[in-house]
């Protein structure tokens, strides 16, 4: 979507926003706004538009912001770790989190808004404490949601208008040089009302340890976040919100002392790698304006938004090139603007229309300085003078999508949802598209018996500030010479996917459920961390298979409640056929002709925590996380062989001071790994895996949080 049309949007938002008001009878109107009830008006619109989105055939776990809050680290926790205590959620490196065996793909929605996904990277953009609570979906998924669909990760936001004026400020400190103060702000006054929030983090383990060490060298991070939504009550149909965010965070890349020079460097042979000095910095900024209300009996939401990201890496020249032959200074960016449409309209008393659009318009850049050796024809450097090679690019991609879906209520015990979506993507001189049907079925077989099933047929465009652009000509006949060509042109990956569980009911304090999915995929996406830099790739197998199974299990009765998840999983493809450069030929030989576990797949994954409060004010808890290891190369396989499993335990303690006050202190102490367990998440072997990384040591944070 060009600028000019987002302005557009802007003001058809507002003269819609006007039309209720203009249309009913002025004295009438006046005294309505006069007497604007904001908490009863703000949760009619809330509901309004809760009504916009179905969840009909697709899989659904719910956190809320007192469950983040029995956490060990509570609300200071990154939402990468609020996500690893849903179902079939797989811990990897640098933050990252896989759903059902995908390796990203996940989409993000504010307030029922989606948020186009910003370039991979190290730091997390959202921040837990603006959370009312998580719908995390997966599964067969209505028309509605299209695109990234290895889970929907729908966060309700907190909101001034049902909270008493006031804030809270706190901070958490502890092990590694831990220092994370934070503050927020919230109310309401006549027709407004606001929640801001923002936060700042240093650390000394800002990526994972590259060794088995306590502590790694070279790891500082320094991140700040924030996070505004004003609102503004047009009458008792109709609010207009303006919400945006931003996060600006740097990374020292840890480094692995002992390494062997593999080059020389004008007079330098040697070069200790303790001693690397190389960093990234990364930054998100987005903004949206939303119109959300209802006309008549037909709930809708507008927005039109934009999205700014970019991330730059700086190497460590001589360090760089001694070690690897290559030295990368790599910046890119991605800017988005975004239009979302939804309606939800009732057709008599069993029925309920549902139907919308949405567009995205991106430009993204590269710019990559290599410095690089000049090498023979069997790769062997023949000077130790660099040279330094330029590379910069640009393009353009957008996708739109239009869809429409019928809630069908049959009797008391059924409801079907069908619908159909259509997609469009333009990018890198071609179009794709695709029509995907979709159908969701829930049985309600008894008052605590509910089964769902499902089937969506989805399309997924490539992440186009992933795409390496770079000219590989440029390459040929220096260190970074890539060994093989093929096509550096990502394609849209289009899959059918199965979903089948339920959900038992047993007494009134234990919910049970299973779930079953399948999935068959053609042109099946995947990424890597390829090359000198940690940027990512995008790379294609022909096809692709995934299945799995997951159960959860959740109890609260009175002061005690607690949870437990366990999920198996099997991710496989066959046959590179993009970005083959990236792959060592023995490895591209075996995958075109075998089936492979994707990196990222893990065979089983479980989470669980109980929380006990007691004498009043108090609450101990623990939680963990285990993973039986991603995947790693055995002789001849690519990512044959698995790491060994592991078990990281978090223990918490917490007491409200004054709570009987209305402004508590709330101090909570946790101890993260309590059993400090050293255990790998990656070895640096596998397709698309860069370097080892190890998960944290043990560590003790004590949490204060004062509301005022």
């Amino acid at each position: 979507m060009k600028p000019s049309l987002l302005t557009t949007a802007i003001t058809f938002a507002l003269i819609l926003a006007s039309q209720p008001a203009l249309a009913a009878d002025t004295d009438s109107s006046a005294a309505a706004v006069k007497n604007l009830d904001v908490v009863t008006v703000s949760a009619q619109l809330d509901q309004a538009r809760n009504a916009l989105s179905p969840d009909i055939g697709s899989s659904q776990y719910q956190i809320t912001a007192e469950d983040i809050q029995k956490q060990p680290l509570g609300a200071s926790a990154p939402l990468s770790q609020v996500l690893l205590q849903a179902p079939g959620v797989v811990q990897d490196s640098y933050g990252g989190v896989h759903v059902r065996g995908d390796h990203a793909n996940l989409q993000y929605r504010i307030n029922g808004v989606l948020l186009p996904e910003s370039i991979s990277g190290f730091g997390q953009t959202l921040d837990a404490r603006t959370i009312k609570s998580i719908r995390l979906m997966d599964g067969a998924l209505p028309a509605q949601f299209g695109e990234r669909t290895a889970a929907v990760v729908d966060i309700t936001t907190r909101s001034g208008a049902e909270l008493d004026n006031g804030g809270s400020a706190g901070i958490t400190a502890g092990s590694f040089g831990k220092v994370n103060p934070n503050a927020s702000w919230w109310g309401n006054q006549g027709r407004w009302s606001w929640f801001l929030t923002g936060n700042y983090d240093q650390n000394e383990v800002g990526l994972e340890n590259p060794t088995n060490s306590r502590k790694p060298l070279h790891d500082e991070t320094h991140q700040g976040k924030a996070f505004a939504d004003l609102t503004y009550l047009v009458n008792d149909n109709t609010r207009l919100s303006v919400f945006a965010g931003f996060a600006n965070n740097r990374f020292q890349i840890p480094v692995n002392p002992g390494q062997t020079p593999q080059f020389g460097y004008l007079d330098t042979t040697t070069f200790d790698s303790s001693q690397l000095d190389e960093t990234q910095r990364e930054t998100t900024r987005f903004g949206m304006l939303v119109l959300q209300g209802t006309l008549g009996q037909t709930a809708y939401q507008l927005s039109a938004g934009q999205r700014y990201s970019d991330v730059a890496f700086n190497p460590d020249i001589v360090g760089d090139l001694v070690f690897s032959g290559v030295a990368s200074q790599v910046q890119r960016s991605n800017r988005a603007n975004t239009l979302q449409a939804d309606f939800s309209t009732p057709l008599g008393d069993n029925h309920t229309l549902r139907y919308g659009l949405n567009g995205n318009y991106e430009h993204a850049a590269a710019n990559n300085s290599s410095w690089v050796f000049p090498v023979d024809a069997d790769g062997r450097q023949t000077s130790t003078t660099p040279q330094l090679i330029p590379d910069r690019n640009a393009f353009h991609a957008s996708t739109a999508a239009l869809y429409v879906q019928d809630e069908w209520r049959i009797g008391d015990d059924w409801t079907v949802n069908y619908g159909l979506r259509g997609d469009r993507f333009k990018a890198f001189g071609h179009t794709e598209g695709q029509l995907s049907p979709r159908l969701g079925v829930v049985w309600n077989a008894s008052d605590s018996t509910t089964v769902h099933a499902g089937y969506s047929r989805y399309f997924t465009p490539p992440a186009s500030e992933l795409v390496a652009g770079s000219d590989l000509a440029l390459f040929d006949g220096t260190s970074n010479q890539q060994p093989t060509g093929g096509s550096n042109t990502p394609l849209s990956e289009r899959s059918d996917y199965y979903d089948i569980g339920v959900s038992q009911q047993i007494g009134d304090h234990l919910t049970l459920g299973l779930d079953a999915y399948d999935r068959r995929v053609s042109r099946l996406q995947d990424e890597g961390q390829f090359g000198a830099a940690y940027i990512y790739s995008t790379f294609n197998y022909r096809r692709g298979h995934i299945h799995g199974l997951e159960f959860s299990a959740d109890y609260s009765n009175g002061p005690i409640s607690a949870y437990f998840n366990a999920a198996y999983n099997k991710a496989m493809g066959t046959q590179v056929i993009t970005s083959q450069y990236n792959l060592d030929p023995d490895a591209l030989a075996y995958v075109q002709q075998n089936w492979i576990h994707l990196d990222h797949d893990q065979k089983l994954t479980s989470s669980g925590g109980v929380s006990y409060a007691f004498a009043g004010h108090n609450r101990v808890g623990a939680n963990y996380v285990y993973g039986s290891g991603l995947r790693s190369d055995i002789e001849g396989v690519p990512n044959g062989g698995e790491l060994p499993s592991y078990l990281q335990v978090n223990l918490s303690a917490a007491h409200d001071f004054n709570a009987d006050s209305g402004h508590p202190l709330h101090v909570q102490l946790a101890v993260l790994n309590t059993l400090d367990r050293s255990y790998q998440l990656r070895d640096g072997g596998g397709i698309g895996v860069f370097a080892p990384q190890w998960g944290p040591r043990r560590g003790a944070y004590l949490s204060l949080q004062q509301d005022f």
